[in-house]
C-alpha cells in the first residue's frame, strides 16, 4: 500500500482544482455570478446553493482530519510531520510545521462551512488561515532544508527551485490579492486569489515526492501513565509492522 501513499497528495490536489472549478462553472450556469460585471471572487461562487453545496463537500473531503472519501490535508500535514521527524527534524519547529498545515487546513474547513454572505467575519478568517498559513506551511518547509542539508531531497534536482518559485509567486499574489482588494479592483484582486488557490493545491501536490520515499510504517501501542494498568499476562507495548 505505501508505493500509493504518494499519490495521496495528487488526488488531493486534483480534486480540489476540479471540484473548485466545478462550482465555478455551476454558478456562472445557474446565473449566481456575471462575467460581464468582473471576474468573481472563490467565495461568490460558492455563496448560493447548488454550488454552495459542492463548495462545502469539496473543502470538507479536502481538510477535516476524519474524512476517509478523500486523501484530506490534516492527515497529509500529519504523515509529513512523522516523515521529517525520522529525517532527524528537531522537535519544535516540526511541531510548528505541523500546526501551521493543522490551521491551514482548519481555515479551509471554515471556508467551505461559513459562506461570505452569511458570516462574513468567520469566512474572512478561515481565508486567512487557509491562504497566508497556508502558504507559511510550505515556506517553513523551504527554510528547514536549506537550514538542514543532511535532509533527504527525493525527486529531480529542479524540485526545490520550482518550490521556491511557486511560493514566491503565492505569496506576491497573495499581497497584491489583499491591496487590489483596498484599491477597489475586485475583478484583478479575484483572479489573483485563484492564481493563488491553485499554486497553493500544486505545492500540496509536489508533496508526493518526498512521500515517495516512504515505504512502511511502525504503530507502538503503550500503556498510558494514569492508574490503570494492563493485566499481568499483557504486554506493555505493541509493534505492529504495517
Amino acid at each position: 500500500m505505501w508505493g500509493y501513499l504518494s499519490l495521496l497528495p495528487i488526488c488531493l490536489a486534483f480534486s480540489a482544482i476540479a471540484g473548485i472549478w466545478t462550482v465555478f462553472s455551476l454558478a456562472v450556469v445557474n446565473k449566481a455570478v456575471n462575467l460581464t460585471d468582473g471576474f468573481p471572487y472563490i467565495s461568490v461562487c460558492g455563496n448560493s446553493p447548488p454550488q454552495s453545496c459542492i463548495f462545502s463537500q469539496v473543502l470538507n473531503l479536502g481538510s477535516h482530519p476524519w474524512t476517509h472519501a478523500l486523501p484530506p490535508t490534516a492527515w497529509i500535514c500529519i504523515l509529513r510531520y512523522y516523515q521529517l521527524r525520522e529525517w532527524g527534524v528537531r522537535k519544535w519547529p516540526n511541531q510548528v510545521i505541523l500546526w501551521t498545515g493543522l490551521l491551514c487546513a482548519l481555515g479551509t474547513s471554515i471556508v467551505g462551512n461559513f459562506q461570505e454572505k452569511n458570516q462574513r467575519p468567520t469566512h474572512l478568517t478561515g481565508a486567512f488561515l487557509a491562504f497566508f498559513v497556508g502558504i507559511l506551511y510550505f515556506w517553513l518547509q523551504l527554510f528547514l532544508s536549506w537550514r538542514m542539508k543532511n535532509l533527504p531531497q527525493p525527486g529531480a534536482p529542479w524540485i526545490g527551485p520550482l518550490r521556491l518559485v511557486l511560493c514566491s509567486a503565492c505569496f506576491i499574489l497573495e499581497v497584491a490579492m489583499v491591496v487590489l482588494h483596498a484599491w477597489s479592483m475586485r475583478s484583478v484582486s479575484a483572479i489573483c486569489e485563484w492564481v493563488v488557490a491553485m499554486l497553493l493545491f500544486i505545492l500540496f501536490g509536489l508533496l508526493a515526492v518526498d512521500f515517495s520515499r516512504l515505504d512502511g510504517c511502525t504503530l507502538c501501542l503503550q500503556p498510558g501513565s494514569g492508574s490503570l494498568r494492563p493485566p499481568p499476562d499483557s504486554p506493555t507495548s505493541l509493534h505492529v509492522q504495517l
